[in-house]
């Protein structure tokens, strides 16, 4: 399985320039709030995904005063092997991928060779915000162990900005817009059927880890709501394509999938209290890290940052263990109490390191 051995992260966030080695099993890092640990966890993040956990444009990676970034990774992998991954981002240039000096043929190929999740205080926004939000975890976790899932998804976008161009133009032709719709078809069938797999899957694990935070005192599902649950897409669009002309734009289609997370049969975002909320993010996450661990032979990295807020310690603890066992994988914990973060993992195991963030800089402390 990949692990993480030495990193150069270069104008990341506030991190100038650092170089860091890793234990293979657990690493915590300690440190206040804005000294850089969410940014350490988010460039490990970036070297697996190509992209930020935390969204948004790649200019607002940059450190302050900067106009790029750089980061590197030196991985020990799962044939025994060792390879390095750089990423660089430059204002004006194309992202440059390489892996062992050489580039990528396309980035997506990247997807899934470093397998990674991440829980994060800003997971919140899967339950808050809109439905792209949701679309995009599935999205994130689908791309990494399916290449069919990922290449569909792929094509969808493309067909789906071109259907969308054809509908804003003055003369809108049908038998292009039919050549569009049957391509889009056989991609939407794809993505419906690997999200409503992936949901079928996902919901049961979801619940079991919530019982073990909450104690059972709630219970939590998740469904899938699709256009396409209704009809094919190609009939979708046939019975739109009057309507979708005058509006300028594509109103049925998988780009409006929604997940709904319940608790009780409530939607969660309405009824759960904060700390309802964040036991179940952490729990979706989680099982995340199970069903990625079953489908890779290996458990993925794990990335927690700020775990411990809003949950309990025992809770916490707990979980933990469960992905804490002979067979776990590399961890990265972010914590701003070093006395909390020790207490939990000292009594898990004796092989982990600790680092200490201030101002973007991170040096290796005494457990």
């Amino acid at each position: 399985m990949p692990q993480l051995k030495r990193l150069i992260v270069q104008d990341f966030r506030n991190i100038g320039l650092q170089e860091l080695e890793f234990s293979p099993n657990i690493n915590c890092i300690s440190g206040n709030n804005g000294e850089g640990k969410t940014n350490l966890l988010d460039a490990i993040h970036y070297l697996s995904m190509t992209k930020s956990a935390l969204g948004g444009s790649d200019r607002y990676n940059w450190r302050r005063g900067t106009s790029g970034f750089s980061l590197a990774g030196t991985y020990s992998m799962d044939n025994g092997t060792v390879s390095k991954f750089t990423v660089s981002v430059a204002e004006g240039k194309e992202k440059r991928l390489l892996r062992d000096d050489k580039p990528y043929g396309r980035i997506s190929e990247h997807m899934g060779v470093l397998p990674i999740v991440m829980v994060s205080p800003s997971d919140t926004s899967l339950v808050s915000e809109s439905g792209e939000e949701r679309r995009r975890f599935a999205n994130s976790v689908l791309s990494q162990m399916d290449r069919e899932y990922l290449d569909a998804a792929q094509q969808y976008n493309r067909l789906l900005m071109q259907r969308n161009s054809l509908l804003k133009g003055r003369e809108v032709r049908d038998d292009l817009l039919e050549a569009f719709e049957a391509r889009m078809d056989r991609a939407a069938a794809r993505i419906h059927s690997g999200r409503a797999e992936f949901t079928a899957v996902l919901s049961p694990i979801v619940a079991r880890y919530y019982e073990a935070i909450s104690g059972g005192r709630e219970s939590v599902g998740i469904s899938y709501r699709s256009d396409l649950d209704k009809a094919p897409l190609a009939e979708l669009l046939a019975a739109s394509r009057e309507k979708d002309k005058a509006a300028g734009f594509t109103s049925a289609g998988v780009q409006r999938d929604d997940f709904l997370f319940t608790m009780d049969g409530s939607p969660i975002r309405r009824c759960g209290s904060q700390g309802q909320q964040k036991s179940f993010l952490v729990a979706l996450k989680f099982a995340q890290y199970e069903i990625m661990k079953k489908r890779y032979g290996f458990p993925p990295m794990l990335l927690l940052d700020d775990l411990f807020d809003k949950l309990d310690m025992n809770r916490t603890a707990n979980l933990l263990r469960m992905v804490a066992g002979n067979d776990f994988g590399q961890i990265f914990l972010s914590d701003s109490d070093k006395t909390r973060i020790s207490t939990i993992v000292d009594g898990i195991t004796a092989d982990r390191a600790y680092y200490e963030a201030v101002g973007g800089t991170f040096k290796q402390i005494e457990g």
